[in-house]
C-alpha cells in the first residue's frame, strides 16, 4: 500500500510537491497502533498561518517530512483501516488533526467512548487538543455538510471563542470598539459574530480589501466595514482593541501610530497577509502580543472545571453553525493536483472568502 504526502519547503512555501512512501503491512503494526486513511480535510488561510509559524509553534514537528520540507497540519476526517488496539475497531471514523496525506499511523492511548489520543512522542510537543481524535462514526453533527462545517469552522471558531473570552475577561481593556483585520477570514467573522451577538456596547469594525467589502458586509456581524486605506477615518481618540488576523506589520504600525495611547490592546492572532517584519519598531499604545489559544484554554479548564469549556463552546457553536449554510459555499476537490492548486491559491490569496475547501489526496 502506498501513502501520499503533500509537503512544502519550510523556507519557501511556494515550493511544494507530493511524495509517496510504501506502508508496512497492516499485520506489522505495533501493539495498540492504528492505521488511518485520511478521507478528507479542510484547508483555509489558517493553515497558511500554521506553515508560517511552523517553527515557532512547533507545527512542523507533528507530522515528520523529508529534510527541509514540512507537512501542514489540517483538520479533517479519517477511517481506521487497521487496528491493533482492542478498544478501537477497523471502520471507525475519527475527527481531528491530520497531515496533508492519505494515511496516518496513530499510537492510540487514553481511549474512551468519545475520543482517543495519539501518544507518539513527536506529537507531545503541542497542546493536547492537537493530538486528540473524536470518535464520530455515529454523531450526526459530523455527518454530511454539517461535518464539513465542523472541519472548516469549528477549530477556527474555538480560536474566535477564546479570543472573545480573553477580551471579555478583561472588559475589553476599557475600550468599546473592536477592530478586526482580515475581516473576511473565518476566524475574524467568528469573533465578530460572538462580539456582535453578545455585547451591544461594543462596536465591531472589520478591515478588509476592497474586493471583499461586499462579502464582509453581507455577513451582518460587523457594525462597520472599512478598507485598509480607510482605517484612519476612525477618530484617533477612540479607545480600541485591535485583533490582528492579518499579521501585516505596516498596517499594525499605522494603527498604533494613529490611535496612540487609545490603542488599549493589540493581539496578534493570524498571518493571512504574510507581511510581518522580523524587526518591528516600538509602537505607541499597548504592546502587540501574540495570543496563544491553548494557554487561555488551559486557564479556563482550571477555572471552569471538567466539561466547562465544552459546555460553553457548545452553546456558542449552536448559535453560529446555522448561519454557515448562508455564509459558506463548500467546494470539494480530490487528488494531488487539486490539493496543490487550492494550496497555492490560498497562499496567494486567490480564494474567494465565501468558499470553504474540503480536500482529499485520495483519487
Amino acid at each position: 500500500m502506498i501513502s501520499r504526502d503533500f509537503v512544502v519547503a519550510r523556507d519557501a512555501l511556494e515550493q511544494c510537491k507530493t511524495i509517496e512512501t510504501e506502508l508496512p503491512d497492516a499485520d506489522a503494526l505495533p501493539s495498540e497502533a492504528l492505521l488511518v486513511k485520511v478521507e478528507r480535510f479542510a484547508f483555509t488561510t489558517n493553515n497558511i498561518t500554521y506553515a508560517v509559524a511552523g517553527d515557532e509553534l512547533k507545527y512542523w514537528q507533528l507530522f515528520p517530512a523529508p529534510k527541509g520540507f514540512g507537512n501542514i497540519p489540517v483538520w479533517g476526517f479519517g477511517e481506521v483501516i487497521a487496528s491493533r488496539h482492542p478498544g478501537v475497531a477497523a471502520g471507525e471514523r475519527l475527527f481531528g488533526y491530520f497531515p496533508m496525506a492519505t494515511h496516518l499511523f496513530i499510537e492510540a492511548t487514553d481511549v474512551s467512548k468519545r475520543a482517543l489520543r495519539d501518544g507518539a512522542a513527536h506529537r507531545q510537543v503541542a497542546a493536547s487538543v492537537y493530538n486528540t481524535y473524536a470518535r464520530v462514526g455515529h454523531d450526526a453533527a459530523f455527518a454530511g455538510r454539517r461535518g464539513d462545517h465542523q472541519a472548516l469552522l469549528r477549530p477556527l471558531f474555538m480560536l474566535s471563542f477564546m479570543v472573545d473570552d480573553h477580551l471579555a475577561e478583561n472588559d475589553f481593556f476599557g475600550a468599546q470598539t473592536a477592530i478586526l483585520s482580515s475581516a473576511s477570514s473565518k476566524t475574524a467573522f467568528g469573533l465578530a459574530h460572538l462580539i456582535h451577538s453578545q455585547r451591544d456596547s461594543v462596536t465591531v469594525i472589520g478591515l478588509t480589501s476592497a474586493s471583499n467589502v461586499d462579502f464582509v458586509k453581507s455577513l451582518g456581524c460587523y457594525d462597520e466595514v472599512l478598507t485598509y486605506d480607510q482605517v484612519t477615518s476612525v477618530p484617533s481618540v477612540t479607545p480600541v482593541v485591535y485583533v490582528d488576523m492579518a499579521g501585516n506589520s505596516r498596517l499594525r504600525e499605522m494603527l498604533h501610530r494613529h490611535f496612540g495611547e487609545a490603542m488599549r490592546y493589540s493581539g496578534r492572532i493570524g498571518l493571512t497577509h504574510r507581511a510581518t517584519s522580523p524587526d518591528e519598531p516600538d509602537l505607541p499604545g499597548a504592546k502587540p502580543r501574540f495570543f496563544f489559544a491553548p494557554d487561555q484554554m488551559r486557564k479556563r479548564a482550571r477555572e471552569w472545571g471538567p466539561g466547562g469549556i465544552d459546555q460553553r463552546f457548545g452553546t456558542a457553536w449552536a448559535g453560529f453553525a446555522p448561519k454557515l449554510d448562508k455564509w459558506i459555499d463548500v467546494v470539494e476537490s480530490r487528488g494531488a493536483e487539486a490539493v496543490q492548486k487550492v494550496y497555492l491559491d490560498t497562499l496567494a490569496g486567490r480564494i474567494p472568502p465565501a468558499q470553504g475547501h474540503m480536500l482529499s489526496l485520495l483519487d
